[in-house]
């Protein structure tokens, strides 16, 4: 009955340095989305169609071997609020987990866009995620994102049951993981 813990935001919001501070605290496995996109897109190139298709193929893996060892699961993702595939993408990570017995913990990071910005250029994140190391470019991919999609859910909007939205502007990351761990009693 493994649970899936998905940290979620807008680029640069916190979310792996949280579900990193979550993973010390409760000892789930974590997988950041750019763990994956990062082997995918060494091997395919960014943005390409067989560089999309292989990041889908390892996460996936990810999810099933979880719920085969019974594996609480930690996942940072950026999900478009306004993207009908997105949601269907976490109903369908939800119906597979609950299917197993586990719950889905749906953790949502809001930031203004200024913090993220200066988050964006931090050593630890880029030296977890080297596309991101071309600054201008990313900061620019980071504006044209936001500019696009709408990052945030809408005031009472709730992906699952097991929905919290933090405002972490002004919070440590061990401040965040304490509210999310008495929020769900994890």
């Amino acid at each position: 009955m493994p649970n899936l813990v998905i940290v979620t935001g807008p680029q640069a919001v916190g979310k792996m340095t949280v579900a990193e501070c979550l993973k010390a605290k409760i000892g789930y496995a974590l997988m950041v989305n750019h763990d994956s996109i990062e082997v995918s897109d060494k091997i395919f190139g960014f943005a390409t169609p067989e560089q999309k298709e292989f990041n889908g193929l390892i996460r996936e893996a990810a999810f099933d071997t979880a719920i085969k060892y019974n594996k609480d699961f930690i996942f940072t993702f950026v999900m478009a609020y306004d993207s009908e595939k997105d949601w269907n993408y976490v109903n369908k990570l939800r119906a597979k987990f609950e299917e197993s017995g586990g719950n889905l913990y749906f953790i949502e990071l809001e930031t203004d866009v200024e913090t993220r910005l200066k988050r964006n250029v931090t050593a630890h994140r880029l030296e977890a995620k080297p596309s991101k190391k071309n600054i201008e470019w990313s900061n620019q991919d980071l504006l044209k994102t936001m500019d696009k999609h709408r990052l945030n859910s809408k005031e009472g909007e709730k992906v699952c049951p097991n929905h919290i939205k933090i405002n972490n502007t002004n919070l440590s990351p061990e401040e965040v993981v304490n509210i999310i761990v008495d929020k769900f009693n994890l």
